[in-house]
Parts: C-alpha cells; structure tokens; sequence
C-alpha cells in the first residue's frame, strides 16, 4: 500500500512538473482566431493592375470563331451595351436562347442564352443571368 501510495505521489508530481510545458505547447498547435477587426484585408496599391475577371467558359479560339459565324448575322438586341464578365445583364435586355446549331458544335454552351449588341456578342449564364463570355464582332 505504501508503494502505491508513493508511486501515486510522484506521478502527480510529475505532471505537476510537466503542466506548464503542455499548456504553451498545445496553444501552440492551434491556428489564430480572426475577430472581424483582425480581418486580413488585401491592400491595392495604385502601381497594381487590375486584372479583368477571367470567362466561366473557357473557349477556344474555334468555339468562339463558331459561335461568331452563327450569330454575327442576327439583329442586334442593344445598339451600344458594354457588357463585363461576372456582371449582371443590363436591365431591359433579355437574352435569347442559344441557336441549337451552335449548342451542338459548342456543347459549353448549350443551356447558355445570349444577347447580341452593335460591337460583341454576349453568352449569359441563365442560372444568375450574369455575363459569362463576350465574343467581340470586330477583330
């Protein structure tokens, strides 16, 4: 019994000892806490670029030669719209269905929809009606 009694003694004693190495060294292992005033925020200076959202669609030069030759010909639905990737349509403009010719030579964007204006055909993503490509007419 006194055995026990001395073991259980320096156990605790032991991690009495230890206590204060443990507590540092599992803080240590946590990743830090960000409060909404500690918030890293990327600074844009003036002397960076701002670089243009990239397409949803990724097409290529083929596709959108395809897309081009099918639509150029249509009436246009905006005379001087200027239309960005990632930005909601105009309002007042309401895009057309794909031409099925197209949806099957360009399978991307089959279920898109489009509006056509004077310089630039634009491919609207019908989930959110936000501007995924624009196709220029001009070269």
């Amino acid at each position: 019994m006194r055995q026990t009694t001395m073991r259980q003694a320096s156990m605790i004693s032991a991690l009495v000892v230890m206590l204060p190495f443990i507590g540092p060294a599992a803080h240590a292992q946590t990743a830090p806490q960000q409060g909404p005033s500690q918030q890293i925020v990327p600074q844009q200076g003036p002397s960076q670029d701002v670089l243009a959202p990239a397409p949803k669609l990724n097409l290529t030069l083929e596709q959108r030669h395809t897309i081009k030759e099918f639509v150029k010909d249509m009436k246009a639905d905006a005379a001087d719209v200027q239309a960005t990737v990632g930005e909601p349509i105009p309002p007042g403009i309401n895009p057309r269905p794909m031409p099925s010719d197209v949806g099957q030579r360009v399978p991307q964007v089959k279920t898109h929809r489009f509006f056509l204006t004077a310089q630039q055909i634009v491919i609207v993503d019908p989930k959110d009606n936000k501007v995924a490509d624009v196709i220029k007419l001009a070269d």
